[in-house]
């Protein structure tokens, strides 16, 4: 796996007191891209925070998801344990979970040395006029990317990809109301032989 593109945006040096310097995104093989990678200023130096989600849990009075900061709940106002979050082995509360990381060293070494890397050469690059960041184009027609794609997936294969219709109101596909009807009736015309025969 190589990576083929890295793309950077980086923050504003304004606030003297963000340890947040740029997001990044990495894409693999011209073909899998990680977005929301982050650099951030350490104690050691500049290192490649993975993107990550805000762990939540469940308030115990009515259920509803909550953010482990959070000393109220969202729904009910019940108030909440504000030590209920798991702690590491240094004692440091865990809030966020990474969606996406390596599994070693080898290979975090290798993704954010490119970051880092790309980091500098886009803050060289930033100091140049008329300076805009690419981190944005993505933004490009994924339909038309993923229609090309099934289409050569199809070629040579007795797989058949599609595209999936947009689903009607209650899960029901659209633009197909008729059959659906049809595979109800003749469901339920089956009588007792189908699927949970002899539950009742």
């Amino acid at each position: 796996m190589v990576i083929t593109e890295v793309r950077i945006k980086l923050m504003e040096d304004h606030n003297e007191n963000e340890r947040l310097q740029a997001f990044c995104s990495v894409t693999f093989d011209n073909a899998f891209v990680v977005r929301d990678l982050k650099i951030i200023e350490g104690t050691k130096g500049s290192f490649v925070a993975m993107p990550s989600r805000k762990l939540t849990d469940r308030c115990l009075q009515c259920g509803c998801k909550n953010h482990l900061r959070a000393r109220f709940c969202n729904q009910c106002g019940h108030k909440l344990d504000e030590d209920r979050a798991t702690r590491d082995a240094d004692g440091r509360a865990k809030l966020h979970a990474d969606i996406a990381h390596p599994i070693n060293s080898a290979c975090r070494q290798v993704i954010q040395s490119a970051l880092l890397k790309a980091y500098q050469e886009e803050r060289e690059r930033s100091k140049q006029p008329g300076y805009v960041s690419n981190y944005e184009d993505f933004e490009a027609p994924y339909e038309d990317t993923y229609t090309q794609m099934i289409g050569e997936l199809n070629v040579g294969s007795r797989n058949e990809y599609r595209s999936h219709p947009a689903h009607g109101p209650r899960g029901n596909h659209a633009g197909r109301p008729n059959e659906v009807a049809r595979s109800t009736v003749s469901r339920q015309e089956e009588g007792s032989g189908g699927f949970g025969a002899g539950i009742l």
